[in-house]
């Protein structure tokens, strides 16, 4: 057997606003609208991962998911643009990544990270 992929579902009470705002945010697409879920991705080729975890790292809180940026000035940029302020970060970790955590429009902890070069 090979795993094809892993996706995780964030919960949400309007989920097609909630991944237009990840789109605009992430510059990804929204290739399919049910209403009641909304799948988001880009054309970049995809990889399988998944972790399990105790806590965020550095004493933090559980993120719900974890995003990997190659621009994370810009990024920071976008959300600063939708008045969010990161509630932890910017932080260099002793890991050997740069990271930030939010809040997103529904209350989900999100983990933007860049590898440090």
């Amino acid at each position: 057997m090979t795993v094809i992929r892993i996706v995780p579902n964030l919960p949400a009470t309007d989920p097609v606003t909630l991944a237009r705002f990840y789109a605009e945010v992430f510059d990804l697409d929204v290739p399919m609208d049910m209403g009641w879920i909304a799948f988001l991705q880009n054309d970049q080729s995809h990889q399988i991962e998944l972790h399990t975890a105790s806590e965020g790292g550095s004493g933090t809180d559980m993120p719900v998911i974890s995003i990997e940026v190659d621009d994370f000035a810009a990024t920071l940029d976008r959300l600063n643009a939708r008045q969010i302020t990161p509630s932890y970060g910017p932080v260099d970790e002793p890991w050997g990544i740069r990271r930030f955590y939010f809040s997103d429009p529904e209350g989900n902890l999100v983990n933007v990270v860049t590898h440090i070069n």
